[in-house]
């Protein structure tokens, strides 16, 4: 059954003119209009409206080509005017003659942009907006092609644009609700303000099982660990952001779920036989493509039993070729992970160019050296190892996605009350008491806020009126004064976040709780860290550290609210899946 509203139709900015910078501008600007608005033909000369995206392709240069195929980062909050420090970065990634991330877009023909705080992208809504805007004008100028412009804005622990945007509470607290209008709603919420920053792609929505609790790579950023609702608010997200008007990308295929190691970090392989891996792992894409999703992220996992060779899903023409392609019938664009990541370090700059384009995949995510990556593209099409028909494949179903209007409002609409009460909704669903001796607080006892991390710690201290001592993952000294401060305490709220892989904070919460003095312990990553002290006897879980979700924890320990969240995940020997002191059932 279809979430979106009958007869939705997406809407679409009005254009703001952009700068004219080449003569040739007004000539592909046309092009561009004739791929999103479908032609009407008259007078018996319908050939030319039946491939329009074609005859784009035809007009263009192999660089134009192979430049739609790269996404990349720019340094600057401006799109032409940038800090010399930025100036530098920009000079060392594209080459000595681009100073400003309008200058790579112009000069590399680049299709996409990838935004990030430590790119010096994302600093306020109306200076997003202005730095699409300038980047898009410099796209528009050089090859009349809107940019791709996107971000990983999943909500809960990755997130790029806090307040104040509505933030997500994150996949696992969603998760938690057991209720997939939730993700739609997120969804719809966050992808209508990145679309009116100009944003116009979301790397999201992650919809790998997470079906091991040690999982680096997703964790909370996973729905839950079983299959079919894992598809299920997979799909409703998807159609959310396309109810909001914006690219999605559903990753990581064919699933990181089952790994431990993070790919950023390191080499990440599944042992799970091919049968484990399309029953359990690859449904909630095949359920997103018919959702859908405009593109799907390939990872840089290793999986034998798809492809013996070892090679990373994102090089492998078996799993991106014969598995999504052949097997899952997927038509729209591949995008790799990042190119930077560590998992890809045994191979060249041009292998894994080469590699991922053999394998079927459209777009280049972050190359290591942009410039290498479209001289090595572009060299082996002259050299005939790769077609240029190759090529056009690529670019062709990269334009089908290209139908939004390129500029946006220069004060952009975010962060509404309508939609903060919606992420603050969806945060208060997702607390799930899995344990209760300590709760509600009252207002005469003396609490104390200790543990893992600076804000998380701050932000619940503020809401609770208690006193804050920040542990971090501590060493025993600092372990020592938590202890002291404990008994100083009525009772003890500390904050866990993923304590399973920090034996530091596994030490902290046993000698706390070792005082035999109340203790609530406040897991704000994973729910899995109650199996490492079991002996806990109040456990909450709030699934994420964005504010929304520390106000939402706040309520449960006071006893403003309920906590209706159940687990979407087990805890192994301690707690089914769909665990919670729920009232709710």
């Amino acid at each position: 059954m279809s979430l979106l509203p009958p007869g939705f139709r997406p809407e679409v900015p009005a254009a703001r003119p952009g700068h004219v910078g080449k003569g040739s501008m007004l000539r592909r600007m046309i092009l561009w209009i004739a791929v999103v608005v479908p032609a009407v033909t008259m007078g018996g000369s319908p050939a030319r409206a039946q491939d329009p995206i074609g005859q784009q392709i035809a007009a263009m240069s192999l660089a134009e080509k192979v430049g739609q195929m790269v996404v990349a980062y720019v340094y600057g909050a401006d799109a032409d005017t940038v800090t010399e420090a930025d100036a530098a970065a920009n000079r060392a990634m594209f080459g000595a003659d681009v100073s400003t991330g309008a200058q790579a877009v112009a000069k590399h023909h680049l299709g996409g942009i990838i935004y990030f705080t430590w790119s010096r992208n994302l600093a306020t809504p109306p200076q997003i907006a202005a730095l699409s805007n300038g980047l898009q004008r410099a796209a528009m100028a050089d090859t009349g092609i809107p940019l791709q412009i996107s971000t990983d804005q999943e909500g809960g622990v990755v997130n790029r644009i806090g307040a104040p945007l509505a933030v997500s509470p994150g996949n696992m607290a969603i998760g938690a609700t057991f209720d997939p209008r939730t993700a739609y709603a997120a969804a719809k919420v966050s992808g209508t303000e990145l679309k009116a920053l100009g944003i116009n792609v979301v790397h999201a929505p992650v919809v790998d099982v997470n079906t091991n609790p040690r999982n680096t790579a997703d964790g909370v950023r996973a729905f839950g660990d079983r299959t079919v609702p894992v598809a299920a608010f997979g799909v409703a997200a998807v159609r959310g952001y396309r109810a909001a008007g914006i690219g999605t990308q559903a990753k990581h295929f064919p699933g990181l779920g089952d790994t431990t190691v993070n790919t950023d970090n390191g080499v990440a392989v599944t042992d799970e036989s091919r049968a484990q891996i399309m029953a359990t792992h690859v449904p909630p894409f095949r359920a997103a493509i018919a959702a859908g999703t405009q593109t799907i992220m390939a990872a840089h996992i290793v999986a034998p039993s798809l492809d013996p060779s070892g090679r990373p899903a994102s090089l492998s023409r078996p799993i991106i070729t014969g598995l999504l392609r052949d097997q899952l019938h997927f038509r729209g664009v591949v995008i790799t992970d990042a190119l930077e990541a560590a998992a890809l370090s045994d191979y060249s700059n041009e292998q894994i160019v080469l590699d991922a384009v053999n394998a079927g995949v459209d777009q280049l995510l972050m190359p290591r050296n942009v410039p290498g990556a479209i001289a090595a593209l572009t060299g082996a099409v002259r050299a005939g190892t790769i077609s240029e028909r190759r090529i056009d494949e690529s670019v062709r179903r990269i334009l089908k996605t290209k139908t939004y209007a390129p500029y946006v409002p220069a004060q952009p609409v975010v962060g509404t009350p309508e939609h903060l009460t919606t992420m603050a909704g969806i945060a208060a669903r997702s607390i799930t008491t899995l344990r209760n001796a300590a709760l509600p607080l009252r207002p005469e006892q003396k609490v104390l806020v200790t543990g893992w991390g600076v804000s998380t710690t701050t932000n619940l201290a503020n809401a609770l009126g208690a006193t804050r001592f920040y542990t971090g993952s501590p060493s025993d000294a600092v372990i020592a004064q938590a202890v002291a401060a404990a008994q100083a305490a009525d009772v003890t709220v500390v904050t866990t976040y993923n304590a399973w892989g920090d034996v530091t904070q596994q030490r902290l919460v046993a000698a706390l709780l070792a005082t035999g003095r109340p203790i609530v312990v406040a897991a704000v990553g994973g729910p899995y860290d109650i199996a490492y002290f079991p002996q806990a006897t109040t456990y909450v879980c709030a699934y994420g550290y964005q504010p929304v979700s520390t106000t939402a924890l706040a309520a449960v320990l006071t006893g403003r609210a309920t906590a209706p969240g159940r687990l979407p995940v087990t805890v192994d020997g301690l707690f089914p899946y769909g665990s919670g002191l729920s009232e709710r059932r």
